[in-house]
């Protein structure tokens, strides 16, 4: 026998199998069923609240569903597909447990808002964990900072030497990225974190209810102010599918820049063997592919994005049951980031870095040039001619074949009468090091306060 639907007053035929399970999302939002049933507790608080259900249906109410949510959570629940989604799978479980008590829950609710309601709090729990997960990767980031600070590597543009920097500046870059993604999560949840219960199908209701009292209890900063947006609005899915994109960025930045690292070329970093995989065929070989396959998984977070903005872009308001496309888009892009930020931050526990292989690299590509161009400014120089005398200078060691701390001091002054002996004080990666002197810059006194700065802050919460 065919379940009777909700909304069967109004139809002579039975819905065709085909259609069934063709429109059927329990099979993926089934996950939303510990929000379902909060939202319906403080949806049934609201209603004796405004006398629309007595205290004693209430405490009936909310007892059957805390034990349809330890069953669920057991894995003795059994979703059916017949019944659609998880909203209807709770209240058909509700009624047939609690009798005419449970017809009541829907009282002053749609799917509309309950929907909306649910994704909301989803999104919301979602947004704490990753930002937890981000702070648990900053914290690593911040131990292998001080763990190496002192070791020089190379920085790059465009791939190539550019200048000397320290290794704990280079891993703090990303700590700062990573706190920008924290603090756009953080500004997402501004707009996320309104109620939309009461909006109901997208009109409102003409019964008494207190809309703000359910928001409270939920733990919402206020309520929607307008029921067609209430239930139209799925901007804070698209916010946080952005959000998940940016943090894959990052990620798959990060991932692309270790790849080349591990290159025999390189070896600027070793990887645990536990934290990398082998080849079929060639016994040496060991591969990255935890961090080729963050690289990878980069995209599939873009197009849930992308997803999500094909969606709405065509909806005329209010609710469409396109809608219901939404959920599985944003779960994976969560899932994708959620499970990339856990086994990033093992793998970052448990890498190490190369000293003098990015000390040797260091000795490539005439990185304290820079440095040798300052120097001539502090001389009185103009910039653009300290430019190209310093160019002609590293022509001259390209053609010679060395170093520019090597270069006798009469060859310098071959190229400008005002380079000195003090020149030597400048030239060399440590030297420059040990000059930097900007705000945010390299500079060893900076980048060890930043690492205070960062462990203190990491220490909260």
């Amino acid at each position: 026998m065919k379940q009777k639907k909700p909304w069967g007053g109004r139809f002579t035929k039975q819905t065709a199998a085909s259609v069934e399970t063709f429109t059927e999302s329990v099979s993926f939002d089934w996950r939303l069923y510990q929000y379902d049933i909060e939202g319906s507790i403080a949806h049934a608080n609201m209603l004796a609240r405004c006398k629309l259900i007595t205290e004693r249906e209430k405490d009936v109410i909310v007892k059957g569903l805390k034990k349809i949510l330890a069953e669920i959570e057991a894995g003795t629940f059994a979703f059916k597909e017949s019944l659609e989604d998880v909203h209807m799978n709770i209240e058909s479980a509700l009624i047939a447990r609690v009798g005419d008590a449970g017809k009541k829950l829907h009282t002053a609710r749609s799917r509309n808002d309950q929907v909306a309601l649910d994704l909301r709090l989803w999104t919301r729990n979602q947004a704490h964990e990753v930002t937890g997960l981000l702070k648990t990767l900053q914290r690593e980031f911040v131990k292998k900072g001080k763990a190496f600070f002192g070791l020089i590597m190379p920085g790059f543009t465009h791939l190539q030497h550019a200048q000397p920097v320290l290794l704990s500046h280079y891993l703090l870059a990303y700590v700062e990225m990573f706190e920008r993604d924290k603090e756009r999560l953080q500004d997402c949840y501004v707009r996320l974190n309104r109620s939309p219960l009461g909006a109901c199908a997208l009109a409102g209701t003409t019964l008494p209810t207190d809309p703000v009292f359910t928001a409270k209890l939920l733990g919402f900063d206020g309520v929607c102010e307008n029921s067609m947006d209430a239930v139209s609005d799925r901007d804070f899915c698209v916010e946080y599918a952005f959000c998940l994109s940016m943090i894959a960025m990052h990620l798959s930045r990060l991932a692309e820049e270790w790849i080349i690292w591990c290159n025999d070329e390189m070896k600027f970093i070793e990887i645990s063997d536990a934290y990398c995989t082998g080849s079929s065929i060639m016994p040496q070989k060991k591969n990255p592919d935890v961090l080729e396959l963050i690289r990878g998984k980069c995209g599939r977070v873009f197009g849930h994005l992308t997803s999500l903005l094909t969606l709405l872009k065509g909806l005329p308001l209010s609710y469409n049951r396109d809608m219901q496309e939404d959920k599985m888009a944003i779960f994976d892009a969560a899932d994708t980031v959620r499970s990339t930020l856990s086994v990033l931050a093992e793998l970052v526990a448990n890498t190490n870095f190369h000293g003098e292989r990015m000390m040797l690299a260091c000795e490539k590509g005439f990185i304290d040039a820079t440095a040798l161009a300052e120097y001539l400014v502090k001389k009185g120089v103009p910039f653009r001619m300290a430019h190209e005398i310093v160019g002609k200078i590293v022509r001259e060691c390209i053609r010679t074949q060395c170093r520019l701390m090597d270069l006798r001091l009469e060859s310098f002054q071959a190229f400008s009468s005002v380079i000195e002996k003090d020149v030597f004080a400048v030239l060399g990666v440590e030297n420059c090091i040990k000059n930097y002197k900007s705000y945010g810059s390299t500079s060893p006194g900076f980048v060890k306060k930043r690492i205070a700065y960062w462990e203190k802050k990491l220490s909260k919460g």
